[in-house]
């Protein structure tokens, strides 16, 4: 089965980092507004999910949710998890860092798509 999102070396690092200062963490990928449409990182249980959440699999063991008016729109694209310098306008625990998370994606191959994993919703 192919992973809806994964993340590179730059994240994982500083997800391993987050992980050693914060203790368990989880993701929600932001449709735009007041956060613009960055991934937000917070401490596991600190983000107040609801059953529009959706989500698409794990990075470095974290949970990655995604309301899902915003799936419908990335559906077709496999997300990679990365990591660059500069601050995010958000409440995302890497901001202090000096790092921010951002999301860079591409369209599912015919391969891909007729096997990727399956999605999990708050109420499984």
């Amino acid at each position: 089965m192919y992973k809806r999102i994964e993340a590179d070396e730059k994240a994982i690092a500083l997800i391993n980092e987050l992980k050693g200062r914060y203790g368990e963490l989880m993701f929600h990928q932001s449709g735009g507004c007041c956060d613009g449409s960055q991934p937000m990182c917070f401490e596991k249980g600190d983000f107040k999910l609801g059953y529009s959440d959706v989500c698409l699999g794990e990075v470095e063991g974290c949970e990655f949710w995604m309301s899902k008016d915003q799936f419908e729109y990335w559906q077709h694209t496999h997300l990679t998890l990365t990591a660059v310098d500069g601050r995010g306008a958000s409440f995302s625990l890497e901001i202090p860092l000096g790092k921010r998370f951002i999301i860079d994606s591409r369209l599912y191959t015919e391969e891909e798509r007729a096997d990727l994993t399956p999605l999990h919703y708050l109420e499984d």
